[in-house]
């Protein structure tokens, strides 16, 4: 009794995985038709096609993938130049990387810095790029304390 049992409960698995392939295969191409025109005649290959996707993403394909996303793009020790930086997400050089990550992979520094186990100080910004943004803030007189002419000005402005 119990092989047929452990028979059956081998067999109803691969059919309830089967069921669930085929509910979400229906919500895709519902959620597809809903938002654009489809053509009666391209509905089966997009069936096939979606269920196709979603059959293989299961078992050890999903792991291998998660793997290989984890891997940066170039090594740590290679990513940082005096007039870019290597986003380790894509390659991509920038001279900023902040806004490339919120706006590709909507990450803030903090989670790209922990999930490539990166240091906090590592930059954001490529080191020449920072240093010609603090040359020119000086140039035009940031970060000067005015001191007492600013309290001269405020206190004639009180005054009139």
């Amino acid at each position: 009794m119990t092989d047929n049992t452990q028979a059956e409960g081998t067999q109803t698995a691969p059919n309830e995985e089967r069921r669930k392939l085929l509910e979400l295969t229906t919500d895709i191409v519902v959620a597809k038709l809903t938002g654009s025109d489809v053509s009666a005649d391209s509905l089966p290959g997009l069936i096939r096609q979606v269920y196709e996707a979603l059959a293989g993403q299961g078992g050890e394909s999903g792991d291998v993938a998660e793997q290989t996303r984890q891997q940066p793009a170039v090594p740590v020790r290679k990513s940082v130049y005096p007039d870019y930086i290597v986003c380790l997400e894509d390659g991509k050089k920038l001279k900023m990387l902040k806004r490339h990550l919120k706006s590709t992979y909507d990450m803030t520094p903090d989670q790209y810095r922990e999930k490539w186990g990166l240091p906090a100080d590592y930059p954001m910004v490529a080191p020449a790029y920072a240093a010609r943004r603090s040359e020119l803030a000086r140039t035009i007189g940031l970060g000067r304390n005015i001191g007492v002419s600013a309290e001269n000005k405020r206190d004639n402005g009180s005054k009139n």
